[in-house]
């Protein structure tokens, strides 16, 4: 695996995190306590440390839950990565919650949901910019972060309005903000125009979410027309964005694709390519997923052509 600093977080995370929005169950899959562990011992075989995840990520916590009770016994090694700012109420509707009495209740109910005494990065989640721009918001997670319960603050900034988008991640100092969450790959690069330039400006920490498109840069979708109803993805990709995108991923196979490399390979690391990009986060559905997407990191450019690149440091991987 190799590592790289997340911005002036300075946290030293492996390239390839786990993105773990699927245990929710919105991918059109439940999964059982026992798979949760198996993926996530197969991240930590791989040197993957971080974890990315939310507290609206199924319903009662599902997500926290079921990462929780895997990594009892390893804590250590992770970095946790959780967000804020939406209450569950049914499986496919979710409620905002922005007042700092609100966050301070999520934030207590992720800790127990981890089985964790401190959340390495706390993650404002998708929000309007009124609910970002609360002072007396970044001020009870700044308290927190000094009680010790709080290693970070980041910003997952939503995919919905590029307005948003811009406002946070230029504020994102001023709030005390570490990390920038963004949706960026190879079909959908909106970022570049924006909060990726803004981020190298400030030393912002990039993770980079949905690196395979939701499943559509995996190669497992090639005869895939339209997602089921159940699936959260349908509302995303309709069947005839889904057309358009294997348009596109039909040229990238026939003319980008170096020999030796498999388009999710070529997908990953085209993200981590771009000079703001910490990491990715790719879901999975299974340990043999995390173990081909861990396997990347053997195809990046040589150590220190990155910006954020850190030489192996026996002993660790958090510092």
């Amino acid at each position: 695996m190799r590592y790289r600093r997340l911005g002036k977080s300075e946290l030293r995370v492996s390239v390839i995190g786990l993105g773990t929005y699927q245990f929710g169950g919105r991918w059109g899959k439940d999964f059982t306590q026992r798979e949760v562990d198996e993926i996530l011992t197969a991240a930590l075989e791989c040197g993957i440390n971080l974890i990315d995840t939310a507290k609206c990520y199924g319903m009662n916590r599902l997500s926290e839950t079921l990462i929780g009770r895997a990594i009892t016994s390893t804590r250590e090694h992770w970095i946790l990565a959780t967000k804020f700012g939406h209450d569950r109420l049914t499986p496919s509707e979710n409620r905002p919650a922005w007042s700092p009495a609100e966050v301070r209740d999520q934030l207590e109910g992720s800790l127990r949901a981890l089985r964790t005494e401190h959340i390495d990065l706390y993650q404002f989640h998708s929000g309007s910019n009124e609910a970002f721009d609360n002072d007396e918001l970044w001020a009870m997670l700044g308290e927190q972060k000094r009680l010790g319960k709080i290693g970070h603050l980041g910003v997952s900034v939503s995919r919905r309005s590029s307005e948003w988008r811009i406002h946070q991640v230029a504020r994102a100092e001023d709030v005390g903000a570490s990390v920038i969450q963004v949706k960026y790959n190879r079909l959908e690069r909106e970022a570049e125009e924006d909060a990726l330039p803004m981020c190298v400006d400030q030393d912002l920490g990039v993770m980079a979410r949905v690196p395979l498109a939701s499943g559509l840069l995996s190669g497992r979708y090639q005869h895939l027309d339209v997602f089921e109803k159940t699936d959260a993805r349908a509302k995303k990709y309709d069947r005839e964005t889904i057309a358009r995108l294997k348009r596109e991923i039909d040229t990238i196979l026939e003319s980008e694709i170096p020999e030796g490399l498999t388009l999710p390979e070529h997908s990953l690391l085209w993200s981590l390519a771009h000079p703001a990009v910490s990491c990715v986060i790719p879901g999975c559905k299974t340990a043999q997923h995390v173990r081909q997407n861990a396997g990347i990191a053997a195809h990046l450019a040589p150590q220190g052509d990155h910006p954020q690149d850190l030489a192996p440091t026996p002993g660790g991987s958090k510092s």
